[in-house]
Protein backbone atom coordinates (compact mmCIF):
# COMPACT_ATOMS: atom_id res chain seq x y z
CA UNK A 1 0.00 0.00 0.00
CA UNK A 2 1.22 3.45 -0.80
CA UNK A 3 -1.07 5.52 1.46
CA UNK A 4 1.16 6.22 4.49
CA UNK A 5 -1.71 7.33 6.74
CA UNK A 6 -3.71 4.19 5.93
CA UNK A 7 -0.65 2.03 6.55
CA UNK A 8 -0.08 3.65 9.94
CA UNK A 9 -3.73 3.03 10.87
CA UNK A 10 -3.46 -0.56 9.65
CA UNK A 11 -0.30 -1.22 11.66
CA UNK A 12 -1.93 0.23 14.76
CA UNK A 13 -5.00 -1.94 14.23
CA UNK A 14 -2.78 -5.00 13.67
CA UNK A 15 -0.93 -4.30 16.92
CA UNK A 16 -4.24 -4.18 18.78
CA UNK A 17 -5.40 -7.45 17.17
CA UNK A 18 -2.13 -9.18 17.90
CA UNK A 19 -2.25 -8.17 21.55
CA UNK A 20 -5.96 -8.65 22.23
CA UNK A 21 -7.03 -11.46 19.89
CA UNK A 22 -4.03 -13.79 19.62
CA UNK A 23 -1.91 -12.99 22.67
CA UNK A 24 1.09 -11.95 20.53
CA UNK A 25 2.10 -8.38 21.44
CA UNK A 26 3.69 -6.48 18.56
CA UNK A 27 7.17 -5.06 18.99
CA UNK A 28 7.27 -3.35 15.58
CA UNK A 29 5.18 -3.42 12.40
CA UNK A 30 6.18 -1.79 9.13
CA UNK A 31 6.15 -2.63 5.47
CA UNK A 32 6.51 -1.61 1.89
CA UNK A 33 4.17 -1.61 -1.10
CA UNK A 34 3.75 -5.37 -1.39
CA UNK A 35 4.49 -6.80 2.06
CA UNK A 36 4.44 -6.23 5.80
CA UNK A 37 6.90 -7.25 8.50
CA UNK A 38 5.62 -7.95 12.00
CA UNK A 39 8.00 -8.47 14.88
CA UNK A 40 6.00 -9.81 17.80
CA UNK A 41 6.20 -12.01 20.85
CA UNK A 42 4.57 -15.23 19.77
CA UNK A 43 1.72 -16.54 21.86
CA UNK A 44 2.02 -19.71 23.88
CA UNK A 45 -1.69 -20.37 23.29
CA UNK A 46 -1.96 -19.88 19.51
CA UNK A 47 0.01 -21.48 16.69
CA UNK A 48 1.84 -19.32 14.17
CA UNK A 49 -0.73 -20.33 11.55
CA UNK A 50 -3.57 -19.19 13.83
CA UNK A 51 -1.88 -15.87 14.59
CA UNK A 52 -1.37 -15.17 10.88
CA UNK A 53 -4.82 -16.39 9.82
CA UNK A 54 -6.71 -14.42 12.47
CA UNK A 55 -4.67 -11.28 11.83
CA UNK A 56 -5.10 -11.49 8.05
CA UNK A 57 -8.84 -12.19 8.35
CA UNK A 58 -9.60 -9.28 10.68
CA UNK A 59 -7.37 -6.76 8.90
CA UNK A 60 -8.81 -7.75 5.53
CA UNK A 61 -12.34 -7.12 6.83
CA UNK A 62 -11.20 -3.79 8.28
CA UNK A 63 -9.53 -2.68 5.04
CA UNK A 64 -12.55 -3.61 2.91
CA UNK A 65 -14.70 -1.27 5.01
CA UNK A 66 -12.11 1.51 5.12
CA UNK A 67 -12.52 3.04 1.64
CA UNK A 68 -13.62 2.41 -1.93
CA UNK A 69 -9.99 1.89 -2.99
CA UNK A 70 -9.53 -1.00 -0.53
CA UNK A 71 -12.97 -2.58 -0.96
CA UNK A 72 -11.54 -5.61 -2.80
CA UNK A 73 -8.36 -5.99 -0.75
CA UNK A 74 -7.01 -9.49 -0.11
CA UNK A 75 -3.80 -10.72 1.42
CA UNK A 76 -1.75 -13.26 -0.47
CA UNK A 77 -2.35 -16.79 0.76
CA UNK A 78 1.18 -17.48 1.96
CA UNK A 79 3.43 -16.01 4.62
CA UNK A 80 6.88 -16.41 6.08
CA UNK A 81 7.55 -16.80 9.80
CA UNK A 82 10.98 -16.74 11.41
CA UNK A 83 12.19 -16.88 14.98
CA UNK A 84 14.56 -14.18 16.15
CA UNK A 85 17.02 -14.60 18.99
CA UNK A 86 16.93 -11.97 21.71
CA UNK A 87 20.44 -10.89 20.71
CA UNK A 88 19.20 -9.98 17.20
CA UNK A 89 16.05 -8.03 18.16
CA UNK A 90 17.67 -4.62 17.67
CA UNK A 91 18.99 -5.56 14.20
CA UNK A 92 15.56 -6.84 13.14
CA UNK A 93 13.86 -3.71 14.46
CA UNK A 94 16.28 -1.56 12.43
CA UNK A 95 15.64 -3.65 9.33
CA UNK A 96 11.85 -3.40 9.73
CA UNK A 97 11.95 0.33 10.49
CA UNK A 98 13.96 1.02 7.31
CA UNK A 99 11.80 -0.81 4.76
CA UNK A 100 11.41 2.14 2.40
CA UNK A 101 15.15 2.74 2.10
CA UNK A 102 15.93 -0.97 1.95
CA UNK A 103 13.55 -1.65 -0.91
CA UNK A 104 15.02 1.10 -3.03
CA UNK A 105 17.89 -1.37 -3.55
CA UNK A 106 16.21 -4.80 -3.42
CA UNK A 107 12.77 -6.04 -4.43
CA UNK A 108 10.91 -8.16 -1.91
CA UNK A 109 11.07 -11.15 -4.26
CA UNK A 110 14.83 -10.87 -4.75
CA UNK A 111 15.39 -10.48 -1.04
CA UNK A 112 13.17 -13.47 -0.21
CA UNK A 113 15.00 -15.64 -2.75
CA UNK A 114 18.36 -14.67 -1.21
CA UNK A 115 17.06 -15.35 2.31
CA UNK A 116 15.86 -18.82 1.34
CA UNK A 117 19.10 -19.61 -0.47
CA UNK A 118 21.23 -18.39 2.46
CA UNK A 119 19.35 -20.66 4.86
CA UNK A 120 19.13 -23.73 2.62
CA UNK A 121 15.38 -23.47 2.00
CA UNK A 122 14.14 -24.81 -1.35
CA UNK A 123 11.86 -22.15 -2.82
CA UNK A 124 9.35 -23.28 -5.40
CA UNK A 125 8.42 -20.02 -7.17
CA UNK A 126 5.16 -21.57 -8.36
CA UNK A 127 3.89 -21.33 -4.80
CA UNK A 128 5.80 -18.33 -3.48
CA UNK A 129 3.92 -15.47 -5.12
CA UNK A 130 0.19 -14.95 -5.63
Amino acid sequence: MKDRQLCDELYSYMATLLRNNVDSPAILINGFEDHIHILCQLSRKYSIADVVQKTKTETSKWLKKKSASTRYFTWQSGYGAYSVSQSNIDDVKTYIANQFEHHQRFSFQDEFRQLCERHGIDLDARYAWD
